[in-house]
């Protein structure tokens, strides 16, 4: 991608409506354009980001064992009035009326649809257990909306659903998810922290938010420090495993996190003080388990293994998935711009040409465009190298590829890690080698 052919509109000043830190950032660099309160279009870099992040998102669902859906935007009121929450939602719902005066509505979750689409074809215990999941847009009518795709009105989701025979099997479902969950966030190049959490009008009692650290953040938490040892990725435990994932999930669960509003002075108290940590957090996923409050007023049933009828235990999974991409720049960004981990960067590396028209200088900047045609950024621009120097800190992709005029005649190339700032200077087989790496 060269940047004089690029739609990559970065902004010198911040624009006066942004509060935080991701959403000036994310207006600074590029990546979205807000088109209506709370409503943004996401630029190439934008989404470029987002569809990297999605990706992660669903590879570890499938993983898990979840199988991949897709449900409409617009979803029927008849659907909300069978579970009860038509009209105990309030005004977040956008509700719709059609040409043929059909009470419809933008969806903000998708418990009744899913619940309904499964009782379609559900019979048998031999249906269970099932987890089902989609990644689709959301809209909820917040009457505040602000702080950018943060607290947006519409925004992308990651929304699964479990249904199982049993309370016990339902709760080792959760269990896969909490899970896939730490994963999920890992790999992202987050440090989540699973909390206990208020189910909210979702329902039922057994439920955690994933809150990673972030100066910025909106909540307050206190934490054991534990949780910094942890290598979720790495952990060994299969999601099949029922015995070594509960044994896991106990774990996890016995240590103290919480947020102020679930905070306990008394179990607190309780942490050792060295291991006592206190800052910010923004949630970033939700899990809940809530049994039959879907499946039963919904009608949704199976012939058990006896022969009697059973109402499936059902439980619900979400992830942000754009809220994500404001929290990666809370949780990694300098006052230069944002710092982006590999794994969701738009690109790999920037190519900053100090001297464009110099032969030496435009020969090497093209073979380095030519190593990573889909992965890099050329600023071919004939700005000043201050400019691209800021534009490139701004942007924030994991590696810079400076190449002057002095460095080009010796056909060496001075690489940038944005996130610590190390520069190392470096023939061309061996800057390409190590950005491979």
């Amino acid at each position: 991608m060269r940047l004089t052919r690029a739609f990559l509109p970065t902004l010198k000043e911040t624009p006066a409506e942004a509060q935080i830190v991701s959403h000036r950032l994310m207006l600074r660099a590029g990546l979205i354009r807000q088109t209506s309160a709370g409503i943004y279009a996401w630029l190439p870099a934008g989404w470029r980001v987002l569809q990297k992040v999605t990706q992660i998102v669903r590879e570890e669902q499938n993983r898990a064992g979840a199988q991949e859906v897709l449900m409409p935007t617009i979803q029927s009121a008849e659907l909300w009035r069978q579970s009860g929450r038509y009209e105990d939602y309030g005004k977040e719902m956008l509700r719709i009326t059609d040409r043929h005066e059909r009470e419809m509505l933008y969806g903000p979750t998708n418990e009744e649809m899913i619940t309904d689409i499964f009782r379609s074809y559900a019979t048998s215990y031999r249906d269970l257990p099932r987890n089902l999941y989609h990644i689709q847009w959301k809209f909820r009518d917040e009457v505040r909306p602000r702080f950018g795709v943060m607290r947006g009105r519409e925004f992308l989701m990651k929304d699964g659903y479990s249904f199982d025979l049993t309370k016990e099997a339902s709760e080792h479902s959760y269990r896969q998810m909490f899970l896939a969950y730490l994963r999920t966030f890992q790999r992202l190049g987050l440090k989540a922290v699973p909390m206990r959490a208020d189910t909210g009008p979702i329902g039922g009692k057994l439920s955690h938010e994933f809150i990673i650290l972030a100066e910025t953040g909106e909540s307050t938490v206190f934490y054991d420090t534990k949780f910094d040892e942890f290598d979720w990725a790495g952990t060994e435990v299969g999601y099949d495993d029922v015995e070594a994932l509960n044994s896991f999930f106990e774990q996890v669960t016995s240590m103290y996190a919480a947020t102020d509003e679930m905070h306990d002075e008394a179990a607190w108290a309780a942490v050792p003080a060295a291991s006592q940590r206190e800052g910010k957090g923004i949630e970033v996923g939700h899990i809940f388990h809530f049994g039959t409050k879907y499946s039963e007023p919904m009608g949704l049933s199976v012939a058990g293994p006896d022969g009697n009828t059973v109402v499936p235990q059902m439980g619900s999974y979400g992830i942000g998935v754009s809220r994500l991409v404001a929290a990666l720049i809370e949780a990694n960004h300098d006052e230069n711009g944002i710092k982006w981990p590999d794994a969701v960067a738009p690109w790999k590396l920037s190519i900053l040409n100090l001297k464009v028209g110099d032969a030496a200088c435009d020969a090497l900047c093209e073979k380095l465009h030519a190593a990573f045609p889909d992965d890099a950024v050329y600023d071919d621009r004939g700005e000043r190298a201050g400019v691209k120097f800021a534009d490139a800190d701004l942007m924030g992709m994991p590696w810079q590829a400076i190449v002057g005029p002095r460095g080009a005649a010796a056909g060496k190339v001075e690489l940038k890690r944005r996130a610590t700032g190390e520069r190392e200077e470096l023939s061309l087989e061996d800057a390409l080698a190590k950005l491979r790496a």
